[in-house]
């Protein structure tokens, strides 16, 4: 009988501490779909995050590293320009890059390090407790922000596509969503070519990924997904934000 459906060989065996619902999971399969398909497993150094997705080294069948919290970028801008043939991509929560990660976040950008940063935003402090994070939305209430997100007094929400797309050095710069069957195989294929471009020697690539918090959210699973349709996707909306190797070819 033919095998149609198994487990990416770069993803290890163990048992995701994930909460029930939580789409890391999903997002893990996608990277670690992207690392087989390449076929890059055997040079591929991931750095680990402080945040929901700590323990992804874990997770993955390639060399790890755990960086200081917001500190991934420069982590593997660290260990890219040591190993240059090395694939490098670092995993991130919104806290992680967009709050104490933000300088280093830009910097690397700018710089247009040869680097993959997958970035998961679920809008919300997850691993601490739900507090009200840089991307939570306008009247979201958090644990920091029990009457909602006040923007006059905690400020707008950032975002980062759009704000990393201004800048002159990033190659491709992407964010899609995992909450449906469609987006998810999206998301598979941003996530793919932003290795792939790391591959070619294009330089920086960013794929931030729209994700759910339902223990933090205080929604089921399903409803949390729903909430990632009719509330996060129109503030983010979903898109190719830089990529300059296309523009090339379009003219």
């Amino acid at each position: 009988m033919a095998v149609v459906f198994q487990k990416p060989h770069a993803l290890t065996d163990a048992v995701l501490h994930y909460c029930p619902g939580c789409p890391h999971g999903i997002i893990h399969r996608l990277v670690a779909e992207a690392i087989d398909s390449l076929d890059i497993e055997g040079r591929t150094i991931g750095i680990a995050p402080v945040g929901c997705a700590v323990m992804a080294y874990d997770y993955f069948n390639c060399d790890m590293m755990e960086a200081a919290h917001g500190r991934a970028p420069a982590t593997a801008t660290g260990i890219k320009r040591c190993r240059p043939e090395c694939v490098v991509f670092t995993y991130q929560g919104d806290g992680d890059l967009a709050s104490i990660g933000m300088a280093e976040t830009v910097h690397a950008a700018a710089r247009n390090e040869n680097i993959t940063v997958i970035f998961v935003n679920n809008a919300i402090y997850g691993m601490t407790g739900g507090q009200m994070a840089p991307t939570s939305l306008p009247g979201q209430v958090t644990q920091t922000s029990p009457y909602g997100r006040d923007v006059k007094h905690c400020g707008w929400p950032i975002r980062i596509c759009e704000l990393l797309s201004t800048l002159e050095g990033p190659e491709y710069v992407a964010r899609v969503a995992v909450n449906n069957v469609k987006n998810v195989k999206a998301a598979g294929k941003a996530i793919e070519k932003a290795f792939r471009n790391q591959i070619e020697n294009k330089g920086f690539s960013l794929v931030e990924v729209l994700s759910a918090c339902p223990t933090n959210w205080g929604m089921t699973p399903q409803k949390a997904l729903q909430w990632v349709e009719s509330d996060m996707i129109p503030y983010y909306p979903l898109g190719v934000y830089k990529d300059r190797s296309a523009a090339k070819e379009e003219k």
